[in-house]
């Protein structure tokens, strides 16, 4: 097949594809497949329940959410810290999600949802120690 021109410089397409917020970037796509080839079936980002989870095993009426440790300031975490520049527009836009974050996990427990968060360095750290909790987390 014929294949179309790029209009933009490669210097554009990368910047173009960086601000693609990954819907199945790896650490999700890598717990989702682990749990459905654990037999758990689950709905992806389910948009109805508050904070739009990104795994909801309806089964053990569970919400999960992958949490990148920068984006939602995992606490104690190296990937967490703060950036050393603009520091205060940083911890502001963090601040932000963590008090999201926290809204909705409590607003979930209120509709009698399990919430359970998976941290990002706990994937790249040891994903299946992470994976055999996370299995435990879900159906205790």
């Amino acid at each position: 097949g014929e294949t179309m021109p790029d209009v933009f410089t490669k210097e554009q397409r990368s910047k173009v594809m960086s601000h693609i917020r990954g819907k199945d970037n790896k650490p999700e796509t890598m717990v989702r497949k682990y749990l459905w080839h654990h037999g758990f079936r689950y709905r992806k980002n389910d948009k109805s329940l508050p904070g739009t989870p990104d795994i909801v095993i309806s089964k053990y009426r569970t919400a999960i959410f992958i949490n990148g440790c920068f984006w939602h300031h995992h606490y104690g975490c190296k990937y967490g810290k703060y950036p050393q520049s603009r520091t205060e527009y940083w911890v502001q836009h963090i601040n932000k999600n963590v008090e999201n974050d926290v809204k909705n996990y409590n607003l979930l427990q209120q509709l009698d949802y399990k919430v359970i968060v998976v941290w990002e360095c706990e994937i790249k750290e040891d994903f299946d120690h992470r994976m055999k909790l996370l299995i435990e987390e879900i159906t205790q």
